[in-house]
């Protein structure tokens, strides 16, 4: 590596990732500049859904953190006011590299892909295909010869974040030493990575029923026709679990939802963004996945993930064109059966 380059290499930008899980798994890679450029001023620079995050306890530890504008005007010339020397790119858009020229960033580093190559001054090797997000992450800082450990994304909130919690529970009139169960019943990229809602609900219910937890549906605005239906499943089939259910679907920052998740027993999620922040807090994950492929985003630390051994599987599209069997063949029982397994330790002993 050109070491004058670090040398001169005093103020550092990374452009995170643009969708929440792929920012969880990036955390490793980013984490390993923070300690190559350990005495360079850091600021990472990511849109406004997941800047947040930069703000809670990570390895990343930046000393500023840039909230994009939505513009590419805008979100250039903000990076040209942090007047930095070095811009590392994590996302593979031309748009991403083209921010970073249209600033003045001097030296901007990334992998050559959308053809883009002609806008970086230094280029990472491409990863291999299949392997997993993370080890993506960790290839494209390894490739421009910084080393990076094999860890797995961690993660811890803030006190800001566990106190936006504690206030949205207590609002709620949840215990303190309440037991409680995250649900993450949307997904982002379509409704093909949804099970379904009902199934979900019939989940919640027997929980509720059978171990007196409290279940957190968490969530974007934009799942809320899944949240419709599950309360629509409660209300004609188990209207005594109502009272049990609390939803915050739409109703948390990303903040609160760190904070809300790292009080969580055991999460359940499809393939989501709220997955990985919940698995990197050490929550146990049960996640159900369907059409995207588990190899490459599956949640990393304890837990289980779920699929149907099904002939079309992966497809990563976002509608099924048939049944939707990769989902609808993972039946409630194999669910409950592992959220249970991590909700008491051996001898009754509830989990921390």
């Amino acid at each position: 590596m050109n070491r004058a380059v670090e040398l001169i290499a005093r103020r550092v930008v990374i452009r995170a990732p643009n969708w929440l899980g792929d920012t969880v798994l990036a955390l490793p890679a980013m984490a390993a500049l923070r300690t190559h450029f350990a005495s360079a001023s850091l600021t990472v620079a990511a849109p406004p859904s997941v800047a947040a995050l930069f703000r809670e306890d990570t390895g990343v530890q930046p000393d500023a953190v840039l909230v994009l504008p939505a513009s590419p005007r805008e979100a250039a010339l903000a990076l040209r006011e942090g007047a930095f020397d070095l811009g590392i790119l994590f996302p593979n858009s031309f748009r991403s590299a083209w921010s970073l020229r249209r600033a003045g960033i001097p030296q901007r580093w990334g992998i050559a892909r959308s053809a883009r190559g002609w806008l970086l001054t230094r280029r990472s090797v491409r990863g291999a295909a299949g392997q997993h997000h993370v080890d993506y992450y960790r290839g494209l800082v390894r490739g421009l010869g910084i080393p990076c450990d094999d860890g797995p994304p961690t993660l811890a909130a803030s006190t800001g974040s566990l106190a936006a919690a504690a206030s949205l529970l207590l609002r709620a009139r949840i215990p303190v030493d309440a037991p409680l169960v995250g649900v993450a019943p949307g997904a982002a990229y379509g409704q093909a990575k949804q099970w379904p809602p009902e199934r979900m609900a019939a989940v919640m219910a027997h929980l509720v029923r059978e171990h007196g937890v409290t279940c957190v549906v968490v969530g974007a605005a934009h799942d809320r026709p899944s949240l419709r239906a599950i309360e629509s499943w409660l209300q004609s089939h188990a209207p005594e679990t109502q009272s049990r259910v609390l939803d915050l679907m739409g109703r948390t920052d990303l903040g609160s939802l760190v904070g809300v998740a790292s009080r969580c027993r055991v999460f359940v999620s499809n393939d989501s963004g709220a997955m990985h922040v919940a698995a990197a807090l050490g929550r146990p994950v049960i996640a159900m996945f369907g059409p995207t492929d588990e190899r490459a985003t599956r949640p990393l630390g304890r837990g289980a993930v779920l699929t149907a051994d099904v002939f079309c599987r992966p497809c990563h599209l976002r509608d099924c064109p048939i049944d939707h069997r990769c989902m609808k063949r993972i039946d409630v029982e194999t669910v409950v059966a592992a959220v249970a397994q991590h909700l008491e330790r051996p001898g009754g002993e509830q989990a921390s």
